[in-house]
């Protein structure tokens, strides 16, 4: 079977325009876990973001089939704007009261998504979606179905739904759909800007609440450095994971796309927003022993960051030292620091553990010709994807 010509356009202002709907989604989020920093509120996060991104990834995927400059394509776009902006609205009180709005907001995504995807897309990439929709809607029900019912229910039903849909993909077969390579990199590597943003909100948020004083001002710095170093995780090698996947042959791109930029990335943007309610918490008493839940979401998230983003760089065939996975070890060693002397104390050995390994995984780069941070010559140049 033929496969359909790849499209090479970039990523769209409309698509921009689309994602700081998922800066608001990822404010509310974070908020939930600096208002109720247990295991409660944390699990209400993981389920609720697994909804969220299972569809909000899967709108990069239909932006990467779509052409985003016809009308009626910028209308339903914006519709799901909306759609995402309800779900965004209702988090807090998602479990408490406000599920429906929830479930409501997440038909509508899934329903205009549905839409786009079998008016604008190629025949193969139809007959791909028509297999994934009816998963969709039946989660779309359940949530709403949960929504209703509220307590225990809820708590099962949006489980076992965020679950499934995650597993979906290997009920059925991701045959048909096409990867755009520049376009699928260029609009995930924006939505983790886009999520690191919210770590630098989250600390001005938490700041100018505050007297700006010396403590304030000093945890603030190491807090951008902090986020300063995650964003050097991610991007310290931006062309390495499209080469790879340029590389690999259409039919097994879509495979790829999923394990990487779908598990992977969401274990990145959960760790994104652990630092973040993290640092907020941090900031308001820098001097302070942190209590365990804030010191735990600090070390916790940074790990779940780097070691997520070496296990998307493996998906590629993308080898690197070993130094990252033992900072992202390491991390976990700051608790203490957190619980016993202060936020402040534990910030910045987050920030000098995660400096230190990216300094030495330069360095041991650097002989090899490649520069700083430019590791990659490595599996995916030298023997191709794995």
């Amino acid at each position: 079977m033929s496969v359909p010509i790849e499209r090479s356009v970039r990523v769209s202002t409309l698509e921009l325009f689309f994602d700081l709907v998922f800066v608001f989604t990822i404010t509310q989020l974070t908020d939930l876990l600096v208002e109720g920093v247990d295991a409660e509120a944390f699990f209400r996060v993981v389920v609720m973001l697994l909804l969220i991104w299972w569809m909000y990834d899967g709108y990069s995927w239909l932006t990467n089939a779509i052409a985003t400059d016809r009308l009626r394509f910028r209308l339903l776009l914006i519709g799901g704007m909306g759609g995402f902006l309800v779900i965004a609205l209702a988090i807090p009180e998602a479990y408490d009261g406000d599920g429906v709005a929830f479930g409501i907001g997440y038909l509508v995504v899934i329903v205009l998504h549905a839409a786009m995807y079998v008016r604008g897309t190629s025949a193969s990439e139809i007959r791909a979606i028509l297999r994934i929709v009816p998963f969709n809607l039946v989660a779309a029900g359940l949530v709403l179905a949960g929504g209703a019912l509220g307590g225990a229910a809820q708590e099962a039903l949006w489980t076992l739904t965020a679950v499934t849909l995650w597993v979906t993909p290997w009920l059925t077969t991701l045959e048909g759909f096409v990867v755009s390579v520049a376009h699928f990199v260029e609009r995930h590597g924006l939505v983790v800007i886009i999520a690191l943003g919210e770590s630098i909100i989250a600390i001005g948020a938490a700041a100018a609440e505050l007297e700006l004083d010396a403590g304030v001002a000093l945890v603030a710095l190491v807090a951008l450095g902090l986020s300063a170093a995650l964003w050097w995780v991610y991007f310290s090698d931006e062309g390495t994971v499209e080469d790879a996947m340029s590389t690999t042959s259409p039919e097994r791109r879509p495979l790829l796309a999923l394990v990487g930029f779908g598990y992977w990335h969401y274990g990145i943007i959960l760790g994104i927003v652990a630092v973040a309610a993290g640092l907020e918490k941090a900031i308001e008493h820098p001097w302070d022993p942190s209590d365990a839940s804030t010191a735990v979401a600090l070390a916790a998230g940074v790990t779940a960051f780097v070691a997520c983003e070496v296990g998307f760089r493996r998906t590629f065939g993308i080898t690197r030292s070993h130094v990252r996975l033992a900072a992202a070890v390491a991390v976990l060693t700051t608790i203490p620091l957190g619980t016993e002397i202060g936020a402040l104390a534990q910030v910045s050995a987050l920030t000098a553990i995660m400096a230190a390994a990216l300094t030495a995984e330069g360095w041991w780069q650097a002989p090899a010709g490649c520069g700083p941070g430019r590791a990659p010559t490595t599996a995916v140049e030298q023997h191709g994807p794995q």
